[in-house]
C-alpha cells in the first residue's frame, strides 16, 4: 500500500503545505477542488519567465524556438498522460469547462438537430450540465439525465433505456467531484456507441487517479483540467478522435488557428492549432508538462493505494462520531468523502474546521441538482491527494468532533 512511498518526502516538494492557518499547522483537504503544487512546477514555471519568455511557433530567434519546444514537448507528454493515437489530437484548453464549452458550441452546434436527444447525469457537475441545456435551448434538442440509487451510483438499466436512435451525445464525468463515485464508463461508451452516439467524458477528477487510456475506452472526447494534477490553474486538455476533430468547425477565430487570411476569406489551420487561436498560456502549459512528469514518476496505482487508504481511515474514524451524515457510499470512489452533520449547517462546520487549520469545502460543489436529489442544500467535502496522512486525517476527526459535541 502507501509504504511504496516516502508520504514525508513528497511533502516536503510542496512549499504551501509547511504554514500555519490561525495558529494551527494547515491541513489541506480541498483536493478535489485544486491540488497543491510540487516545486518542480513552481520551478517550471519560474524558468520559463526568467529565461526564456517569448511568444511562441512564428518566431526566428533562440527564446521563441526554446519556448515552442517546450510548449510541443507537454503536447506530447499529454498524448502519452492519455495513450493519445497522435500529439495532435490534444488541444489545449482553459480547463475541463472550456474543453466541454468547445466540444458543445464546435461539435454540438454541427451535429446536433431538432429532436436529437443528449443524455447526462444526475452527478454531473455544472460545467457537464449547462452547456447541453444552451445546446438543446439552440438547437431544440431534449436534455436527458440518468437517475442514480441510494449509494450515489448510477443506475445502469435506466441508462440503458434512455439510449435510443435519437441519442447524439452522452456526456458524463468519470468521477463524480460531490460524491467521488466512480462511474462504469468503458461499459456507458460501449452502449453509447451501439446506438451512434458520441461520448464526451469529463476527466476533471479521474486524470490524477487512473491510468487513462483514450484508445483502449474508445472515448470521443475526453477532458481534464491541469489544476487538478498537480499543475498551474488556467490550463486544461481537449483529446479528440481526429475524424471528429477534422470535420469540427473552430472554436475562436484569430491567432494561431489560421492558415491563410484574406479578406475574400481564410482558410484554417490544421488540429490542433485550429482550435488554438491567439497567443495561448505559454508558461502555464509549460508547467503542466512538469506536473504530469512528476505524477507519472511517482505511479498513479501508488497514489491511488495511499489514497484509498486514507479514505478507508476517514471513513472508520469519521463514521465514530454521533450524528454523522455520508453522502455517496459508492462501491468504488475516488478519495472524496461528503458528510454533514444532523441539524448544523456545512458552512457552519467548514469555518470552525478552518479555525483549526483544516480546509475542506463546503456547500453544493457546483452540483445543485445532485444536491437537489439529495434532498440537501450541501455537504462537508474532504478530499484526499497522495501528500496527506493519517494524522492529519485524526486532527479532521478531532474537529468534527467538536463540533457535533457544541452543537449536540
Amino acid at each position: 500500500m502507501s509504504n511504496t512511498l516516502d508520504i514525508q518526502q513528497i511533502r516536503a516538494q510542496f512549499p504551501v503545505l509547511h504554514q500555519e492557518v490561525n495558529g494551527k499547522p494547515l491541513v489541506y483537504f480541498d483536493n478535489a477542488a485544486t491540488t497543491q503544487k510540487p516545486q518542480v512546477v513552481i520551478d517550471a514555471l519560474d524558468n520559463y519567465y526568467k529565461g526564456y519568455n517569448s511568444n511562441i511557433h512564428r518566431g526566428a530567434h533562440a527564446l521563441a524556438d526554446k519556448a515552442t519546444q517546450a510548449f510541443e514537448e507537454t503536447r506530447k507528454t499529454a498524448a502519452k498522460f492519455l495513450n493519445a493515437e497522435s500529439p495532435e489530437q490534444v488541444i489545449f484548453t482553459k480547463g475541463t469547462t472550456d474543453g466541454i464549452n468547445l466540444i458543445a458550441s464546435s461539435y454540438g452546434r454541427q451535429n446536433i438537430q431538432a429532436g436529437d436527444e443528449i443524455i447526462v447525469s444526475t452527478l454531473e457537475h455544472h460545467s457537464n450540465i449547462v452547456p447541453w441545456q444552451m445546446l438543446c435551448q439552440e438547437k431544440g434538442a431534449t436534455l436527458k439525465v440518468i437517475p442514480i440509487n441510494a449509494k450515489g451510483e448510477l443506475i445502469m438499466e435506466e441508462f440503458e433505456k434512455l439510449l435510443t436512435a435519437n441519442t447524439k451525445i452522452v456526456a458524463v464525468n468519470h468521477a463524480s467531484n460531490a460524491l467521488g463515485t466512480v462511474n462504469p464508463i468503458a461499459e456507458m461508451i460501449e452502449k453509447a456507441h451501439a446506438v451512434g452516439a458520441v461520448v464526451v467524458v469529463d476527466g476533471a477528477q479521474s486524470a490524477s487517479h487512473f491510468d487513462i487510456d483514450v484508445q483502449a475506452l474508445g472515448v470521443d472526447f475526453f477532458v481534464t483540467s491541469a489544476h487538478k494534477i498537480y499543475g498551474p490553474t488556467g490550463i486544461g486538455l481537449l483529446y479528440g478522435k481526429r475524424v471528429l476533430l477534422e470535420e469540427m468547425p473552430p472554436y475562436q477565430g484569430g491567432g494561431e488557428m489560421i492558415k491563410e487570411v484574406s479578406f475574400d476569406g481564410t482558410t484554417f489551420n490544421e488540429i490542433p492549432y485550429k482550435f488554438e487561436a491567439g497567443t495561448p498560456n505559454i508558461a502555464d502549459v509549460i508547467a503542466f508538462d512538469a506536473a504530469m512528469k512528476w505524477v507519472q514518476d511517482l505511479g498513479k496505482e501508488a497514489i491511488r493505494a495511499h489514497e484509498a487508504e486514507l479514505l478507508a481511515y476517514a471513513n472508520e474514524k469519521l463514521s465514530e462520531i454521533p450524528g454523522i451524515i455520508f453522502y455517496g457510499t459508492a462501491a468504488e470512489k475516488v478519495s472524496v468523502l461528503s458528510f454533514g452533520l444532523e441539524g448544523v449547517h456545512p458552512f457552519d462546520i467548514g469555518m470552525m474546521l478552518d479555525a483549526r487549520g483544516v480546509a475542506v469545502r463546503t456547500g453544493h460543489h457546483c452540483t445543485q441538482p445532485l444536491m437537489k436529489h439529495l434532498g440537501i442544500e450541501g455537504t462537508v467535502r474532504a478530499s484526499f491527494s497522495v501528500y496527506n496522512t493519517k494524522e492529519e486525517i485524526d486532527t479532521l476527526v478531532q474537529g468534527v468532533a467538536r463540533v457535533a459535541k457544541m452543537m449536540a
